[in-house]
């Protein structure tokens, strides 16, 4: 088996190395320290008298921040060892890591201290396909100082690494010679600071004395009053409290500043999400708006300054529509492969409406409203503009980079993973269902941002009319009487794609479902062919395409099932919502640590151990956010006026839980429940 990674993250800033705190180019995994898409350190290898060192444990303090406790030579060395290393790692706008040596000898000793250092500059979308760059290296021993630099074009990254203590340099690393007394130590600080040009020319380098200051101070206390503004949680069930604070932390770490921008928003997640992913940052924003508020002004704001506004086929950006991703590596700066800014996604546009009308209902912001009702009204016009691809009213995707545009250009974005029962791919332009919920609930959310704040109650009629006929339209259209659920997809002719998919659920979350349909919607979601036991499948077993450890097409996403869960208890589907969120939260419990991604589809008497997926992204922003929604939706929060509603419905085993000091419109409340077995053993004392 492979030997664990161990990561660091600082938002877009991010070191992995392996076990012993080491870093070597390995084609499989992203080691490295990157950032904003580069890799700034390819290999940073620490060895005393010439021998690679072993790990004896490690203490990972916070996100930014770990500790390796090492010592030389192979593992007969352990017991007896003369001399222990601390590597001491933190990330901030750079790198740092203090190596300390201790001599536990009773006499002086004499050590050669060498860490190896390198980058290739290679783009994190690269990682697996490495290309040759020329890399320019200047060593001085002067100043202890060793700088690595890449330029193309205007295209520049540069790293720089400074000691604290007289180093001999050379063009592949630094040796340090040193005497250390009985029981004695010595260390240095090693800073690795980042260079960007051909953006902004943004300088991430810090003060090399000042460094680790600024991270146990500035980012602790970031971290302390993020916590601290989110309401705290006291729970019976055991590990809940700490599931719910590692996923605020998690969200903590999952926060960066793009270029030229103010606020920090919410990235996708690590290793290969470190940036802005339009659907991941507006869903991560809908989980979160009980638990932390702030990113969703941040987010719209971020996204409507991007939003596309001309027909560009390379970049599938069209006028009005939303950004899919935001990308800085060399590969989008030249268009080798999809540009920096990209735009194909169908999901994001009508999805940035619906964020936006739920900001205001929890927050009150009507001023974010006012200001951002053009973006939302070219949101708005997009998804019957160019979202209507055939004309007969239903948002369909066809990419328009047809080199190396996005495929399937919903939130089951993998090639394979829109297919019929039979596993055949429909044609194109495709219409999966969920996009006409969120298009069904993007023009509710809109007639109610017109009518009360826009001034414009004709449009607000006018899309309260559309929404209706889509609703009609699609319960028509979607529906497969004969098997009691909604079709995957249709097809540009009008025909089902006929597949059983976890799509439904976000039927359910949007309000397109017809009200004597959604049982029948929620037995499939929790039947045996959906439901493993973990959570939700994305795709149903029995069907030719389902695999297990297919990411669309079998595979279990917490993301996907918060969503469900709350689309279950909006149609008053509780005890089906109470058993998904037990489900989740029991994969997570027993995982410990982030969220995953993803996990597989596999039953859970047969593994009995939730099994993670390699490609999963850990942590990941709507994985983390699943954990805070899934919590708000078994306690039944939901803003009403200037009031919050709480309506509980907690699985059995939870016992009392109590979220407090919520935040909102009406200050802070605090919500109280307790499942039902909890409450009748209360009754009868």
């Amino acid at each position: 088996m492979k030997q664990e990674l161990v990561h660091v993250i600082a938002g877009n800033l991010f070191a992995i190395s392996d076990a012993q705190g080491d870093i070597e180019t390995d084609p499989q995994a992203p080691l490295g320290l990157f950032a904003y898409d580069t890799r700034f350190l390819s290999h940073w290898v620490l060895r005393i008298d010439g021998e690679r060192i072993n790990a004896l444990s490690r203490d990972d303090l916070t996100y930014f921040e770990t500790r390796f406790f090492l010592v030389p030579g192979a593992a007969s060395h352990y017991v007896d060892a003369d001399v222990s290393i601390i590597r001491h790692r933190s990330v901030h706008d750079c790198f740092h890591e203090n190596i300390t040596v201790l001599n536990h000898s009773s006499q002086p000793a004499e050590f050669t201290v060498r860490v190896e250092m390198a980058s290739d500059f290679t783009d994190i979308i690269e990682v697996g396909q490495l290309r040759q760059r020329a890399v320019e290296v200047s060593a001085d021993s002067a100043n202890q100082q060793l700088v690595l630099r890449y330029q193309r074009d205007r295209f520049v990254r540069e790293t720089t690494v400074r000691s604290t203590v007289p180093a001999e340099v050379d063009e592949r690393g630094m040796t340090f010679q040193i005497r250390i007394a009985p029981d004695g130590k010595w260390e240095t600080d090693l800073h690795v600071s980042v260079t960007m040009g051909g953006e902004d020319g943004r300088d991430l380098r810090a003060d090399l004395q000042s460094h680790q200051q600024i991270v146990r101070t500035g980012m602790e206390e970031d971290l302390v009053q993020w916590l601290d503004r989110a309401p705290q949680l006291v729970a019976e069930r055991k590990g809940l409290e700490e599931l719910y604070q590692g996923s605020l932390a998690d969200l903590a770490a999952l926060r960066y500043r793009p270029l030229s921008y103010r606020e920090r928003v919410p990235i996708g997640g690590l290793p290969w999400a470190m940036g802005l992913c339009g659907r991941d940052a507006l869903i991560t924003c809908l989980q979160t708006m009980a638990f932390t508020p702030e990113l969703a002004p941040a987010t719209l704001r971020m996204l409507a300054l991007m939003q596309g506004g001309q027909l560009d086929d390379a970049l599938d950006e069209e006028p009005g529509k939303i950004l899919a991703q935001l990308r800085y590596g060399e590969t989008g700066a030249f268009s080798d492969r999809t540009s920096a800014l990209y735009y194909g996604a169908a999901d994001t546009t009508p999805l940035f409406v619906v964020l936006l009308d739920e900001h205001e209902r929890w927050s009150g912001d009507a001023d974010l409203v006012r200001e951002l009702r053009h973006p939302a009204r070219m949101a708005l016009d997009w998804i019957d503009e160019y979202g209507d691809l055939t004309g007969d009213g239903y948002l369909r995707y066809q990419r328009r980079n047809e080199r190396d545009g996005t495929i399937n250009q919903c939130w089951k974005d993998s090639p394979d993973a829109i297919v019929d029962a039979s596993g055949r791919q429909p044609a194109f332009p495709r219409a999966t269902c969920e996009l006409q919920g969120y298009a069904y609930d993007a023009k509710r959310r809109g007639a109610r941002l017109a009518r009360e704040f826009w001034g414009d109650p004709a449009y607000a009629d006018r899309l309260e009319r559309e929404a209706a006929a889509l609703k009609e339209r699609f319960n028509r259209d979607f529906w497969l009487p004969h098997r009691e659920h909604y079709a995957l997809a249709l097809d540009p002719y009008g025909e089902p794609v006929d597949a059983l998919a976890s799509n439904i659920g976000h039927l359910l979350w949007s309000g397109i479902v017809a009200d004597d349909r959604a049982e029948a919607v929620a037995e499939h979601l929790v039947g045996p062919r959906l439901f493993s036991g973990w959570g939700v499948r994305t795709f149903a077993t029995g069907q030719r395409a389902y695999n297990p450890v297919g990411t669309h097409l079998g595979a279990v996403w917490p993301s996907d099932n918060a969503l469900i869960a709350a689309g279950l208890r909006r149609y008053r589907l509780d005890v089906q919502a109470a058993r998904i969120a037990d489900g989740i939260f029991d994969m997570a419990q027993t995982l410990g640590g982030a969220t995953p991604g993803v996990i597989a589809g596999y039953e859970r008497d047969l593994t009995t151990y939730p099994v993670q997926l390699t490609t999963s992204c850990r942590p990941q922003a709507w994985s983390s956010g699943a954990m805070l929604m899934l919590l708000g939706t078994i306690l039944g929060l939901r803003p009403t006026g200037d009031n919050l509603l709480v309506n509980p419905a907690v699985p059995e085993g939870f016992g009392r839980l109590e979220l407090l000091d919520i935040p909102g419109r009406w200050g802070h409340s605090d919500a109280y429940a307790r499942d039902r077995t909890t409450e009748r053993r209360h009754r009868l004392h």
